[in-house]
């Protein structure tokens, strides 16, 4: 079913190319504002000029036209420059009609030929286990991969993995000298929780031998420089990049063992992933692409040996891409990356880069780099940029293990909606499978929701109890009401008739046009890349139902082609709930 913004807009284009001769009107709709009468507004203020007419007198012939000629128009007013429309209530109806003949409203199937977007998200470092701050970006990417999808392009879902470094063999060192064969298996722990164990226990006997320097007589400076442990994890680095093959086997088995424990988290959040990079793979292709564009004078090299290039005419600065050793930097292995992407998937016509805030010149430089070197995807590239995710004790630290692991969060995610659930007495006839996935789907959709609805731009001050308050802007909240609307349907006994001569209260009418605004809101969610649209569309659209519910009998209706519409109208809602929620990757229970 056609939108009613694209049903208006070709009655008021046809109107004003019989009356003025304009065959493509700049026309603009918006809500109309709740102090007004009307349920859609046309601004007049582009066409003023366009017509030569004043805004009363324009306004009041395009009303006058719609009034008569368009079945969907009731009445109209125009104010200030603005013509507020009221939509019929037979138009209303018409569109629940269609609304429910379609599983998921307002979604577009990709087909054959259309564009193909990778969205990487996640992209963890294998020397720590998953984190609160990685969820956020995790739920982000994924979720705005659906609604990429729920806009008809194909996506692949990617990540690049960050293997190789330093920070690695900070882990594998430790391990080394003070593991003592420790393994997943021996130790009971998840592999990304083990290998995360010795990079924390690393930097305890870091700064225990940096402190015995100093205090020995040496400079803070020196210091530095000369701690072995330090200088051990170099010395390690260099070897791998050397291919030692005692170093890269014990690479391999523990990075094995947090790959292992990512996937485990993953499945536990429900995100998947279509493709994996890893940049031990892609750094070495970065180094040869940053030699071609020395030869064709995109980069320079300074007397040092070290490559950069100059961004000051973009108003950036000059930036590395090569060390004077010839080591690769961060960029370097994001170049070889992105190369790699698109040799490996030639369709692909755009990537999303989920990533947070403190890398915006980061990806600013990156994609200036790579339109520099003349690859024509590199104008389609976006980076997904999101704040921090902060906790009432203040940020973490993933050196002095004061992180939020993602294991523990989701378990006390559970923890906490076993407890909040058994408070509102709702599961006495509940088994105890049947209780651990209602426990399981409230946690993460109160997890999921309350990262969500923020806008991704923002800082989030993350705070586990009440996002799993069973009132107000939580996921539980929402959770709940659609399965009060399932409980309301499995009381519907025969087939219900819909019929479109029903005059409509307030309150039904209400929720009528958020549904209908469910089209546009997928396209501008996908458009600005926001889940916090849907998640804010579903808690309004949660408002207006429960508004309903508690003001409009539905089994005491006056008569049984009112009840039948009033069943109809909250199976929409719950359709609308359905289907809004999975583009936020939320579960949810039939039952609570």
């Amino acid at each position: 079913m056609e939108s009613l913004e694209h049903v208006l807009s070709q009655s008021v284009k046809h109107f004003l190319s019989d009356r003025f001769g304009l065959l493509e009107p700049p026309l603009e709709f918006q809500a109309t504002r709740k102090d007004f009468e009307g349920d859609i507004t046309l601004v007049l203020f582009p066409l003023l000029k366009l017509t030569r007419l004043n805004p009363a007198v324009l306004g009041a012939e395009i009303g006058a036209f719609l009034e008569e000629y368009s079945p969907d128009v009731s009445h109209y007013n125009v104010v200030s420059g603005f013509l507020n429309l009221s939509i019929s209530d037979r138009y209303y109806l018409s569109f629940l009609e269609g609304f429910l003949k379609v599983k998921d409203y307002g979604h577009r199937t990709p087909a054959v030929d259309s564009p193909t977007i990778m969205v990487e998200f996640s992209s963890p470092n294998t020397n720590k286990p998953l984190h609160l701050g990685h969820i956020r970006n995790n739920l982000l990417g994924h979720s705005v991969s659906k609604i990429l999808e729920a806009n008809g392009n194909h996506v692949i879902k990617t990540q690049i993995i960050n293997d190789r470094g330093i920070h690695i063999c900070k882990s594998m060192l430790a391990w080394q000298y003070f593991g003592e064969g420790e393994t997943p298996e021996s130790t009971g722990l998840k592999g990304d929780q083990l290998v995360g164990k010795y990079y924390v226990l690393f930097e305890t006997k870091y700064r225990k031998q940096l402190a015995d320097l100093v205090a020995g007589g040496k400079s803070q400076e020196e210091a530095e420089k000369s701690v072995p442990l330090l200088v051990e994890a170099k010395q390690m680095l260099r070897q791998w990049e050397n291919n030692d093959p005692e170093i890269r086997k014990l690479w391999s088995q523990m990075n094995q063992w947090v790959y292992d424990g990512f996937e485990a988290t993953y499945k536990s959040l429900g995100i998947d992933f279509d493709s994996y990079f890893y940049e031990s793979e892609t750094y070495l292709l970065g180094k040869s692409i940053i030699e071609e564009g020395l030869n064709k004078g995109v980069f320079y090299r300074k007397e040092d040996g070290s490559v950069w290039i100059d961004l000051t005419n973009e108003g950036l600065d000059e930036k590395l891409l090569l060390r004077s050793d010839g080591t690769a930097v961060y960029i370097t292995q994001d170049i070889g990356t992105a190369t790699q992407r698109v040799a490996d998937h030639p369709e692909v016509k755009g990537m999303v880069y989920t990533v947070g805030n403190e890398q915006d010149y980061h990806f600013k430089v990156l994609f200036l780099v790579l339109q520099k070197l003349g690859y024509s995807w590199a104008d389609s590239l976006f980076h997904l940029s999101y704040g921090m995710v902060d906790l009432p004790s203040g940020k973490m630290k993933s050196r002095e293990g004061t992180v939020v692991d993602a294991d523990d969060l989701i378990q006390r995610m559970k923890n906490t909606a076993k407890k909040i659930a058994a408070e509102h007495g709702k599961i006495e006839g509940f088994d105890e499978q049947q209780r651990n996935s209602l426990f399981q789907k409230i946690g993460l959709g109160a997890l999921k929701y309350f990262i969500l609805k923020v806008d991704p731009k923002k800082r989030i001050l993350f705070d586990p109890e009440a996002s799993v308050d069973f009132n107000g802007n939580t996921g539980p909240f929402i959770q709940y009401t659609y399965a009060r609307i399932q409980s309301l349907i499995r009381k519907i006994e025969g087939k219900l008739e819909l019929h479109l001569d029903l005059s409509l209260v307030d309150k039904e009418k209400e929720i009528l046009k958020h549904l209908s605004t469910y089209t546009v809101l997928i396209k501008t969610a996908g458009e600005q890349y926001s889940p916090a649209l849907i998640a804010n569309y579903l808690y309004d659209l949660v408002k207006l139902f429960n508004s309903f519910y508690q003001n409009v009998s539905i089994f005491g209706a006056e008569d049984q082609k009112l009840q039948s519409f009033r069943l109809l109208l909250c199976q929409g809602v719950a359709n609308n709930i359905e289907s809004a929620s999975g583009l936020l990757g939320i579960d949810l229970p039939d039952s609570m």
